[in-house]
C-alpha cells in the first residue's frame, strides 16, 4: 500500500543523490576516518595484525600495501553538464530578462527590496487596446513584461508609451504554453517572484497587481488566479467564480459545472487545489516544477490544469487558490486560427461567448472546430503520457492516491 499522507512524494533520483554536496562530505569523512583507524588499529591496539595478514595474503608483502590512498577530491566533484572544462567561480547558472544598456549604468529600481515578476502574454493586434489597458496595471518597477506574439505583427505596437521596454516575441499561431515552454525555462525567470502567464481577454479593472502579489505572499498562494466576474464573465468552472466579501477561496461546496458535486471534505480538483489556464499566477518554485510537466508537442496544455497540484510546493488544498478580492473580467473572445476575424474586447461578453460561430476559411474548413479537436486529443495524449509515467516510475509516490 503507498503512502497516503497529503505531502510531497520524496523522489529518489541516484544522479542528484550522488551530486549532494553534504553526501561527498561525508563520504571523505567517512574513508579518512576509516583509513585513520585501520592505521591505529595496526600501530596501537594490534602490534602482529600487520604480521598475521602478510601470513595469510602474500599480496601485502608488496611494500605499497596497506598504505592508505590520499582521496583526490577534485576528482569526485559534480558539475552541470558542459561546465567540467570551466573554473566553478565562473559558471553562470541563471539568467534573466532585463534589457541591459549599450553603455553607462543600468536604470535602477525603486523597489529594491522587493522581488520583480514577470507578466507574460500571448497577444494579437486585435486585442491592443485590451492589452494596453492590462499592462498598464502592471507597474514597470515591479514586473517584466514579455509579449508573445501569435500573428506576427510586432512594429503596430510601438506607439504605445511601454513599447520600448517590453521584451516581443514573435511566432505565427503559437500558444502561450508553445511560447513559455521555449522562452521560459525555470532557469531564466528563476530572478522573479511570481511568474503570470495570461491570457489577452481578461477587464481589469478591478484588479491591482501589486495588492495582488501581496496577498498571495501572504496567503502562501503558489498557484493562484484572479476571481472571475461571474456577471460578465464567461465561468466555465464554479471554482473561479468570484465569492463576495471574500479575500481568498480555496475550495467550494456546491455542484461544479463541470457536474461534479463538491463537498466540504472534497480533496480533488476542481473542488480544490484547481486554476484555470486562462490567468495562472505561479511563484518560481511552483513554475520549475510546472515548466517541466508541459509538453513539448502538446501545446494547447489541455489536462495540465488537473494536475497542477503536484507542482503546489506541499499541499494543494492549502497551496492553491483563487483571489476574490482582485478579481478580473474572461471575455472568452477566440483567437488562435482566428485572428483576422476576431471580435475586441468591446464586444459584449454574451456575445462573445459564442465560440463556434467563426467564419470559414475559402476552403470551408472550420478553423476553430479544428483547434478544439486538436485540444480534446492533445489531453487523450497527456492522460495517456501521465498514466505511463506513473506506472513506469516505482520511484515516485502520489501523495493524493487514497487507495
Amino acid at each position: 500500500m503507498k503512502n497516503t499522507s497529503v505531502a510531497m512524494p520524496m523522489i529518489k533520483r541516484q544522479k542528484s543523490l550522488l551530486c549532494s554536496p553534504l553526501l561527498g562530505a561525508i563520504l571523505v569523512s567517512m574513508a579518512f576516518f576509516i583509513a585513520s583507524a585501520l592505521i591505529v588499529i595496526d600501530h596501537k591496539q594490534f602490534p602482529n595484525l600487520r604480521a598475521i595478514l602478510v601470513q595469510r595474503s602474500p599480496e601485502l608483502r608488496k611494500p605499497e600495501a596497506l598504505q592508505v590512498t590520499p582521496i583526490n577530491i577534485c576528482e569526485n566533484q559534480c558539475s552541470r553538464d558542459g561546465s567540467e572544462a570551466l573554473p566553478k567561480g565562473i559558471v553562470s547558472k541563471t539568467s534573466d530578462l532585463e534589457m541591459r544598456p549599450l553603455w553607462g549604468p543600468r536604470k535602477k529600481r525603486k523597489n529594491v527590496k522587493s522581488p520583480m515578476s514577470l507578466l507574460a502574454m500571448a497577444v494579437g493586434m486585435k486585442q491592443k487596446e485590451n492589452v494596453n489597458e492590462m499592462i498598464k496595471k502592471f507597474p514597470s518597477d515591479d514586473f517584466v513584461i514579455m509579449l508573445f506574439h501569435y500573428d506576427g505583427i510586432v512594429d503596430e505596437w510601438k506607439d504605445l508609451e511601454w513599447s520600448s521596454r517590453v521584451i516581443h516575441i514573435s511566432a505565427i499561431s503559437q500558444t502561450k504554453w508553445w511560447f513559455a515552454k521555449r522562452f521560459l525555462h525555470p532557469d531564466v525567470v528563476s530572478e522573479y517572484a511570481y511568474i503570470f502567464l495570461w491570457d489577452e481577454d481578461l477587464g481589469v479593472q478591478n484588479f491591482d497587481a501589486g495588492r495582488y502579489v501581496s496577498i498571495i505572499k501572504n496567503e502562501g498562494l503558489h498557484i493562484s488566479q484572479p476571481a472571475l466576474d461571474p456577471e460578465k464573465s464567461e465561468v466555465h468552472h464554479e471554482m473561479t467564480s468570484r465569492e463576495s466579501g471574500s479575500t481568498v477561496h480555496r475550495r467550494i461546496e456546491r455542484m461544479s459545472r463541470s457536474r461534479k458535486q463538491c463537498y466540504r471534505n472534497s480533496t480533488d480538483p476542481p473542488c480544490t487545489g484547481w486554476v484555470e489556464m486562462m490567468a495562472p499566477v505561479f511563484s518560481k518554485e511552483a513554475w520549475r516544477c510546472v515548466w517541466y510537466m508541459i509538453q513539448n508537442d502538446l501545446i494547447h496544455a489541455w489536462g495540465l490544469d488537473m494536475q497542477l497540484g503536484y507542482c503546489a510546493q506541499g499541499n494543494r488544498t492549502q497551496y492553491i487558490g483563487i483571489v476574490d478580492s482582485e478579481y478580473v473580467v474572461h471575455y472568452g473572445i477566440p483567437t488562435l486560427g482566428d485572428s483576422s476575424q476576431n471580435k475586441t474586447n468591446s464586444d459584449s461578453s454574451k456575445e462573445s461567448s459564442s465560440k463556434e460561430s467563426v467564419p470559414l476559411e475559402s476552403n470551408h474548413t472550420d478553423i476553430r472546430a479544428e483547434v478544439r479537436k486538436q485540444s480534446f486529443n492533445e489531453l487523450e495524449t497527456f492522460k495517456r503520457r501521465w498514466r505511463k509515467a506513473v506506472q513506469e516510475d516505482e520511484c515516485w509516490v502520489d501523495p493524493y492516491n487514497q487507495h
